[in-house]
């Protein structure tokens, strides 16, 4: 499983790499003690130009969750995002291009693949069963991942990231399976936006696709989806 972190775990790859625990299936795995049946790729983005984001800038490393010898930690409460449900479809907005926000995933898209040959060869992992998944500015590189290298994954799992329709023609090509997830309360990036491509995708192929919208949930609406086991269990029902 390649999994693409979000905006606010950026770092320097070093001292900073333990930002890629705070959410997804690594926290699931260690922080929380899953037994998820992937070996987990867990890259980190650059921080690029994002260094004075406030979520970034003023981020700590005590706030990183840790494990416990014994038991596990409560899960974070979910964000409070005071926006109503809507599920009106709209337009993207013009200032996100094909590949998603800027300073992202697709800057790495080579270099992700290389590591997950890498780590192929190194765990002796089966490239039949190679999955993707990402939240938020990870969504969007998987995304864009799984429209540029189509025939390296078997399935997608983008979450609170919608893809823009320029991509979703390969990915339905080579019959990819894809699970996307919108908050219904997301102010970060809207359910409208997410309508246009998902249509389009599941007009144009005959594989497995879904598209779930947490109503009550917020941007952070990958806290209930690498918490459950449906997604686990979803990936791992499909081989290349």
């Amino acid at each position: 499983m390649l999994f693409l972190h979000g905006d606010g775990e950026r770092g320097d790859g070093r001292g900073e790499l333990e930002f890629v625990l705070v959410h997804g299936p690594l926290y699931e795995a260690w922080i929380q003690k899953r037994n998820l049946q992937f070996v987990i790729i867990a890259p980190q983005l650059p921080i690029y130009d994002r260094g004075d984001v406030p979520y970034i800038k003023n981020r700590k490393m005590e706030d990183i969750p840790r494990r416990l010898l014994n038991g596990t930690p409560a899960r974070p409460e979910k964000f409070d995002s005071g926006e109503p449900m809507n599920g009106a479809p709209g337009e993207i907005p013009d200032e996100f291009s094909v590949s998603g926000p800027p300073s992202g995933w697709e800057l790495h898209a080579d270099e992700l693949i290389r590591m997950v040959d890498a780590a192929i060869e190194k765990y002796r992992g089966d490239p039949n069963r190679v999955y993707i998944t990402g939240l938020s500015y990870g969504g969007f590189g998987a995304w864009y991942l799984a429209s540029k290298f189509p025939q390296r994954f078997a399935a997608a799992n983008p979450i609170a990231s919608y893809a823009h329709p320029d991509l979703v023609g390969s990915i339905a090509e080579a019959g990819m399976p894809v699970w996307c997830f919108a908050g219904g309360r997301d102010p970060v990036v809207p359910v409208e936006y997410f309508y246009e491509g998902m249509n389009d995708l599941e007009q144009r192929s005959s594989a497995d696709i879904r598209f779930t919208v947490e109503e009550d949930m917020g941007h952070d609406v990958w806290k209930r989806v690498y918490a459950g086991e449906d997604i686990y269990n979803w990936l791992l029902s499909h081989s290349k």
